[in-house]
Parts: C-alpha cells; sequence; structure tokens
C-alpha cells in the first residue's frame, strides 16, 4: 500500500502542475470562443510553444504513465479514488498560483473528498488482510477437540 500511496502522489502532483500550466497559458494565450477560425490556428501554432503548454503536457503525460504503473498492481477501486487527491492540490495551487477564489464551501466538499479517499484506503488494507486470513487459515494444534472427539 505504501508503494500505491507514492506512486499516487507523484502522480496527482504530476497532474495538478500540468493542469495548473496548461491553465495558466491558455489563459494568457486568450479566449478561444471569441476567435476565429484563424485566430484559433494561430492561437494552436502559440500554444505548441509556449513554455507552460510544453512543460504542463509533459507532467500530464508523465502522471498517466505514472497511473499506468500503479494499475499494473493495485485494483482499480482502490487507485482512483486516490485520483480525488487532486482537489486538495488543485485547490490550493489555484487559489495562490492563479489567485482563483475557493469559497469555504468548496474547502468542505475537498474535505470530505479527504475523509472518504481515506475510508477507501482503509478498506483496502482491512480487505487484503482478511482475504490472506481466509486463504491460510490457521493450523489445528494437536490434541485440539473440535467435536471429533471419541465418548
Amino acid at each position: 500500500m505504501l508503494k500505491t500511496l507514492i506512486m499516487m502522489l507523484l502522480a496527482v502532483t504530476a497532474g495538478t502542475v500540468g493542469d495548473i500550466l496548461l491553465a495558466k497559458g491558455m489563459k494568457e494565450l486568450g479566449d478561444l470562443s471569441t476567435m476565429n477560425l484563424r485566430g484559433i490556428l494561430e492561437t494552436a501554432v502559440r500554444a505548441m510553444t509556449d513554455w507552460k503548454i510544453v512543460v504542463g503536457t509533459f507532467m500530464l503525460a508523465l502522471f498517466f504513465f505514472l497511473w499506468l504503473a500503479v494499475l499494473s498492481w493495485e485494483d482499480l477501486s482502490v487507485a482512483l479514488p486516490m485520483q480525488a487527491l487532486n482537489y486538495v492540490l488543485v485547490a490550493v495551487l489555484a487559489k495562490y498560483l492563479l489567485h482563483e477564489q475557493v469559497s469555504p464551501l468548496r474547502w468542505a466538499g475537498i474535505t470530505l473528498v479527504c475523509i472518504g479517499v481515506m475510508l477507501i484506503t482503509k478498506s483496502s488494507t482491512a480487505d487484503k488482510k482478511a482475504a490472506a486470513e481466509l486463504n491460510n487459515p490457521p493450523a489445528i494444534q494437536a490434541g485440539s477437540t473440535h467435536g471429533d472427539s471419541a465418548c
């Protein structure tokens, strides 16, 4: 479980940094919905050379490959909820780097998501322990009476 947690923290961090860089880069390039086709094409070309877009894309690719690694050993039902840690990092970085407003209600929701992730992670550990006990029952001790004694 520690291996999964470390890899997911690295993956979520890479993904979050990638998202923040893409958002910041695209905000600086302009609102595509207000552009004509020529403006959109010019912006696309500028985006391909903008360092924030390039590094952001690289970070999202790194997230993807770390995610593939985690999926090679961990149950999806455990790994996927861990991606929700992204909400915490995105909120913090968006507030301080993008100067977005994060309301107390949003912080409360993020707190509930984190509690859910902790419960799912704990349940995974408990599930694996229970499965191991079922697969390896304790050995019957010599001299034990389990109703098969002759009277």
